[in-house]
């Protein structure tokens, strides 16, 4: 992997910037957490979304696939963790569905 030049856009392989932030698996230092995994980081417009809930429940579904790839997983919104807690709990009673993976408030 290499450093991704300063105002260029990351690509595959590139390793991202470290960074601290509050997640809903408590407060996560992205090199620390990522140890020598590859990350999908993908992001949602907001909670409580149709599209979005879909999309959050496929990802945890396929969580264990993403593990046999040495790949780790973590979404990303503007929305607050008060937010996203209440929406990985909506998850899990409506449609039964863990969020295994850490989303960034």
């Amino acid at each position: 992997m290499t450093d991704a030049p300063n105002g260029s856009i990351p690509r595959i392989g590139d390793l991202a910037p470290d960074f601290t932030a509050v997640t809903t698996q408590g407060q996560l230092t992205f090199s620390e957490w990522q140890k020598d995994a590859w990350v999908i980081l993908f992001s949602h417009p907001a909670d409580f979304t149709p599209v979005c809930s879909t999309e959050l429940t496929e990802f945890a579904r396929r969580n264990d696939e993403f593990k046999t790839r040495n790949t780790k997983l973590i979404g990303l919104s503007i929305d607050s963790i008060h937010s996203h807690l209440a929406w990985r709990e909506n998850l899990a009673q409506i449609l039964g569905v863990t969020i295994p993976y850490p989303m960034i408030a």
